[in-house]
């Protein structure tokens, strides 16, 4: 069975940085695309960052670029999503998911971890 569990999120103040990170069970995580997804209340899902199961550098949308930072640890089954310099726009609940969200959102995800951040 595919599991997927996202932690990290909470409250944090605009400027802050916080560490996301997601346990993978139950599927080749090794050579598994996983990607970082975010949805804000009323707002479509975004694709934040895409990282490849090699040495390859991530992917970064636009509301990622030069401010999140996203790595895995294969041998571990865990990926992660560093946001820093964080805005309120960022507010939103952050999923892990298996696939490459540049070509689609359908893919197994976790429960998501609530990112809310203050003014």
């Amino acid at each position: 069975e595919v599991q997927l569990a996202e932690s990290g999120g909470g409250t944090v103040q605009s400027g802050g940085n916080v560490t996301l990170s997601c346990a993978a069970s139950g599927f080749p995580f090794s050579i598994a695309m996983m990607s970082w997804v975010r949805q804000a209340p009323g707002e479509e899902i975004e694709c934040v960052s895409v990282v490849y199961p090699t040495l390859q550098s991530p992917y970064y949308g636009d509301v990622a670029k030069g401010r999140f930072t996203a790595s895995r640890d294969n041998t571990k089954k865990m990926l992660y999503l560093q946001l820093s310099s964080l805005k309120t726009e960022d507010t939103a609940m952050y999923y892990c998911m298996w696939s490459d969200c540049r070509q689609s959102m359908i893919g197994s995800r976790g429960q998501g971890t609530q990112v809310t951040v203050s003014p």
